[in-house]
């Protein structure tokens, strides 16, 4: 069977629901027992997503391969339980650079190179290039973007000749726009839509079926309504309404017929009763009474609280299954260098646990160790990850084992690099900043036996993704060992601490590693299940 291709774009506004629609529809699919990979086209020219601010683009998500993407490709992972790479997250950056160099090489023999044809056919490469490696049945690709915007062009140009390349039967172009609400009346307007699907249209591409955000019901007569002046099928014109979870969305788009006008335009699956029983009990979970948990969340970059998303939903994905709703109050780490330490132990008090994420830079990193400190003397959860991990071990430096000038070579001055940037590595000196080694992607981690870290996993061993630049310094190990500072886990050659605990505490544990990046909506991460039983149980007691 040829693989089938579904091009997902976007209209009148942004931030509709692009990935989430274009998860859900793998995970639907997945259902129905076909092999789907999804892929994310941005249209910015950044090359690579790490280099961009989390404040203004969210987290950066990192895939085993350990390859640096963009946020939605952490939905597809979620929603479609398939392990992607590098090749799922392309931007017009690394097109441009690929053409450029490639022309520099003389890969071009002296043509003249221009965006018709060598940019659409780059853009193209990735589309076949995804669904040949893996042999799937049905690639799903996002645009980014919206219609109209003049950077998205050759990405609509290339789904164009891809559909008259590949065949119109093989191709299916998913367009999610918005339906507003206006007036005290809360009429649906259907005009804005119409609009961007005749824009999508002067590109020569005609939508298929048309995902519709609104806050408002979409009753018949709107979707007659859309049908008509959209040339689309009035079965084909789907309900995307505000929901409680985006984790429901795959039961209403089911509810709705989308997966199966998806497999009768393809003429595959036809009649295949979907496997929908682990997100069936996962709304069911969801729909419970669950025990309200105060968390805080102490992070460099909490003015985006999509910066930690994966984060979040690892919170929920826990909360979910263990009948917690986690609260997140979010807390600037600088805040904590400005502030009284008491004043600071009085507002953390107040929460059952704390969760420091990962971030670079010394910005921030004085109030993650105040707060790492505060928890530890307190018996307060605390879950600290990648540098929040890194300035708790700093804390127990200067505390217990009489190194007051511990810290990081990533801060302006300390006395002891606890945590360096190991020799042999490319030198941070003489490298521009895109080119510092970088630990990144799937690695195993051995834990010790008998620590809370083996307890908590329950193995011997387990792989994690790994996405930072600095390591305990085996210089100072020793002599962390001695001021109480318990190894949890370290790579199979015990040359690298990849966790570490707080002894005869409820829960204090750091990771290098970064565990939310495979925790799953139907499988929660088994550290964040026990960061939260630590929260419930501290807030039973007090």
């Amino acid at each position: 069977m040829a693989t089938k291709y579904i091009f997902v774009t976007g209209g009148v506004v942004s931030g509709l629901g692009k990935g989430i629609t274009a998860a859900a529809i793998g995970c639907l699919l997945k259902a129905r027992g076909l092999s789907v990979r999804n892929q994310k086209f941005d249209p910015y020219i950044n090359v690579n997503p790490a280099l961009m601010n989390p404040t203004q683009h969210g987290e950066i998500f990192i895939t085993e391969d350990g390859a640096e993407t963009d946020l939605d490709i952490g939905h597809y992972e979620r929603f479609t339980d398939v392990n992607l790479n590098a090749e799922s997250d392309i931007t017009s950056g690394m097109i441009y650079l690929d053409v450029i160099n490639r022309e520099r090489d003389g890969g071009y023999h002296g043509s003249t190179v221009q965006v018709v044809p060598h940019i659409i056919n780059e853009i193209k490469s990735h589309f076949y290039a995804i669904a040949d490696k893996h042999d799937a049945d049905v690639v799903i690709a996002e645009i980014g973007g919206t219609v109209g915007d003049m950077e998205g062009q050759p990405y609509l140009e290339a789904i164009r000749q891809l559909s008259y390349e590949a065949g119109r039967e093989n191709c299916l172009f998913v367009h999610v726009t918005l339906l507003p609400v206006v007036g005290k009346s809360a009429e649906v307007k259907t005009k804005p839509s119409q609009h961007s699907v005749q824009k999508l249209l002067s590109s020569g591409v005609q939508p298929d079926v048309l995902v519709c955000r609104s806050e408002a019901p979409l009753d018949l007569a709107i979707r007659k309504k859309l049908a008509m002046f959209c040339n689309v099928p009035v079965s084909r014109v789907i309900a995307n309404p505000d929901c409680d979870s985006v984790y429901e969305l795959p039961l209403l788009f089911e509810k709705a017929g989308l997966a199966n006008e998806i497999c009768r335009h393809f003429g595959m699956a036809e009649g295949v009763t979907p496997d929908l029983s682990g997100w069936e009990d996962l709304v069911l979970h969801m729909k419970k009474p669950r025990t309200r948990l105060k968390i805080a969340l102490i992070g460099k970059y909490v003015e985006l609280q999509d910066a930690y998303y994966s984060v979040i939903e690892a919170l929920t994905h826990a909360g979910i299954y263990g009948g917690y709703d986690p609260d997140i109050t979010w807390l600037q780490s600088e805040w904590f260098e400005t502030e009284p330490y008491e004043t600071a132990r009085e507002r953390l008090l107040e929460h059952d646990a704390v969760i420091a994420p990962g971030g670079f830079g010394n910005r921030g990193m004085e109030g993650l160790i105040t707060a790492a400190g505060i928890c530890r003397r307190e018996g307060i959860p605390y879950f600290g990850i990648g540098l929040g991990m890194q300035m708790a071990v700093v804390e127990i430096a200067r505390h217990e084992a009489g190194l007051n000038e511990a810290g990081s070579d990533e801060a302006d001055f300390c006395g002891d690099d606890i945590f360096y940037y190991p020799a042999g590595r490319k030198s941070m000196e003489t490298t521009p900043f895109s080119d510092w080694h970088m630990r990144a992607g799937a690695c195993t981690t051995v834990f010790a036996p008998d620590t809370p870290l083996h307890r908590i996993y329950r193995t011997d061993e387990a792989v994690e993704r790994h996405h930072h630049r600095r390591e305990l310094n085996p210089a100072y190990q020793s002599q962390l060992i001695a001021a109480g500072l318990g190894i949890g886990g370290t790579d199979p050659d015990k040359l690298i601490v990849n966790a570490v605990f707080w002894p005869e505490h409820p829960f204090f544990i750091g990771t290098l590693y970064e565990p939310q990046l495979i925790s799953r909506p139907t499988r929660p991460h088994p550290l964040f299940a026990a960061f939260l039983q630590a929260a419930a149980t501290r807030k039973e007691r007090s």
